[in-house]
């Protein structure tokens, strides 16, 4: 930069590079709360995309999401203890537990192996220290894995006469080792 003109100048190259790229900021962190109300419809999207992308062998969905939204808003909500994972505004997946029974974990398909179900499940243990179990479908190789990874063990085969897609699933059983599971408020 030539200082008596104000102007750039070949003997200054720094005058004449571009601006580098823009950096994004970092996203924000992936939090759990309690779910809301309002989080039905985002709930609802996230069950039926999950199941669609996760469970190839279910037959296709006949609900609208209007249909699943209401399902989701009066009986999953007033009737269990509904988690959810969040990104800013972003709605990234849900537990839903039913005492010892955790009924439901789905996570958006773009967000699967990022540590989001884990998340929700430790939320969900410090909830139910005492335990928790589950079903999932025998073909449902990838949950399978999920819930072994984190030390729950099968403890039942079921036929699928019990389920309403008449499909073979098992029922997994968690139980901490004592003194294993930090109280809810604690880091």
């Amino acid at each position: 930069m030539n200082t008596d003109t104000g102007r750039a100048t070949a003997d200054d190259p720094s005058a004449f590079a571009r601006p580098g790229p823009r950096e994004t900021p970092p996203a924000p962190p992936v939090r759990v709360r309690l779910a809301l109300p309002t989080d039905a419809p985002a709930i609802a999207a996230v069950h039926q995309a999950s199941r669609q992308a996760t469970m190839p062998y279910l037959p296709p969905q006949r609900r609208t999401h209007e249909e699943v939204t209401r399902w989701i808003r009066e009986i999953v909500l007033p009737q269990s203890h509904t988690l959810v994972a969040v990104r800013g505004a972003e709605l990234l997946g849900y537990a839903a537990l039913q005492g010892e029974l955790l009924e439901q974990l789905y996570l958006r398909p773009d967000v699967r192996r990022a540590g989001i179900g884990s998340l929700l499940l430790a939320e969900a243990r410090r909830y139910r220290p005492d335990g928790l179990y589950l079903h999932v479908f025998q073909l449902n190789t990838a949950a399978r894995a999920f819930y072994a990874h984190h030390g729950f063990r099968v403890v039942a085969a079921n036929d699928g006469s019990a389920n309403m897609e008449n499909l073979p699933d098992l029922t997994l059983r968690w139980t901490p080792a004592p003194g294993s599971i930090p109280p809810r408020g604690t880091p």
